[in-house]
């Protein structure tokens, strides 16, 4: 059954990851206030959210790879994927949520992730989605 492996998810071995995720939410909105007040008035906005959105990528990877290096504990295929999953939907969620807050139209948090018309957010999301099971499952080797 397709459902077999999500019910296998030990709740337990969801708290130290949101624990994670709440350091990355801190460490992107300081992403952003870098990108703010260092990049934007050094570059054009657009190159700016290139290397923010980078920038941030790479310290994703660097804590999601330092908790699982660090943990001791053993995580499932299905934990780790659920944990790129909650990770995922935290930060979207998170994203829509604080720009209702300040009035932005949905519209214009949605064009945040057109690739076509060359934003590069949606490397975040997926950077967070697959750190988990990259750095949960080489490391467990």
């Amino acid at each position: 059954m397709v459902w077999t492996p999500l019910l296998s998810i030990r709740p337990s071995a969801l708290i130290a990851p949101l624990g994670v995720w709440l350091l990355l939410a801190v460490l992107a909105i300081g992403n952003g206030v870098f990108r703010e007040t260092v990049l934007v008035p050094r570059m054009d906005e657009h190159r700016a959210h290139v290397l923010s959105t980078a920038i941030l990528a790479g310290v994703i990877l660097l804590v999601s790879y330092g908790f699982f290096a660090w943990s001791n504990r053993s995580f499932t295929d299905a934990e780790l994927i659920g944990i790129g999953l909650v990770w995922t939907v935290l930060t979207v969620g998170f994203e829509f949520l604080v720009g209702y807050a300040e009035g932005t139209p949905v519209s214009v948090t949605i064009e945040q992730y057109d690739v076509t018309a060359g934003q590069v957010w949606i490397v975040v999301p997926i950077t967070l989605l697959l750190a988990p099971y990259l750095w949960g499952s080489v490391l467990r080797v």
